[in-house]
């Protein structure tokens, strides 16, 4: 099943990414790695100037697969993740999202890692995972650099879910809009006005630039926190437990260990 939808627009100017599961737009290893070929498959693309994404429906994403979590499986659903933002810092392609309805955990990482994000008045976004007993890694290294450490360890550590205007007036999105509707006209316009009368080779370099620092961190720190959530986490009672209840749908039995 194809859950990734994709388009050009503005004569090939602009890549339009849709994640479309049917459901809530989970991002799991079919869909992450689509997203990855296609992703990819951007590097022989001059023209490109922008890298827009969004979610089918009425929610952006609930998050990367719980199922996929397991011990079993964390290692496998964990490179394929971080190769997605392995990929986009290699493209140096601009990128914006666009957030109706719940963006949480691995489906706001996506997002995080855009340069633009712009999101309607039904956004609820956040880091959630602490609630099953894990973090989240690129998040971990992406909201410090973005917001601070302040409000980003009350993200991180509480789970909390927060608003669009919430997030806007923490640094984390650049604008709210009322509606859908009114979010996509004014990216349009956005695009037009920002984006389209730049240079595609130049956007690269400056985005690159813009990046640096950005990018040595994320590339440095990212294989640093997959071997804390693999060799460390992942071998605590407590962990295990808080995946494997998600899952069966009840209350976690927690053992601190």
């Amino acid at each position: 099943m194809q859950k990734i939808k994709f388009e050009y627009q503005y004569d090939n100017s602009v890549a339009r990414i849709i994640l479309d599961d049917g459901k809530g737009n989970v991002l799991d290893n079919i869909m992450m790695n689509e997203l990855i070929d296609l992703l990819s498959s951007f590097k022989s693309k001059k023209d490109i100037k922008l890298i827009t994404f969004e979610g089918a429906g009425k929610n952006f994403s609930y998050g990367a697969s719980v199922e996929e979590h397991t011990k079993d499986k964390a290692e496998e659903m964990l490179k394929t993740f971080h190769k997605i933002f392995h990929t986009l810092i290699d493209l140096h392609i601009p990128t914006l999202a666009k957030i109706s309805g719940q963006c949480l955990g691995g489906g706001f990482e996506l997002p995080l890692m855009c340069n633009f994000i712009f999101a309607d008045q039904t956004a609820k976004v956040g880091q959630p995972e602490i609630l099953l007993g894990v973090f989240a890694p690129p998040a971990s290294i992406i909201l410090p650099l973005k917001i601070g450490n302040s409000k980003a360890e009350e993200l991180l550590i509480t789970g909390r879910i927060i608003g669009a205007e919430e997030a806007k007036k923490i640094g984390l999105i650049n604008d709210v809009f009322e509606d859908r509707e009114s979010m996509d006209n004014t990216i349009k316009e956005w695009i037009e006005k920002y984006i389209l009368g730049k240079s595609a080779s130049s956007l690269r370099h400056a985005t690159e630039a813009a990046r640096a620092s950005f990018d040595h961190v994320m590339k440095r720190e990212l294989d640093h926190f997959t071997e804390l959530f693999l060799d460390k986490l992942m071998e605590t009672h407590d962990a295990n437990e808080g995946i494997n209840s998600f899952m069966e749908k009840r209350p976690p039995v927690w053992k601190n260990c």
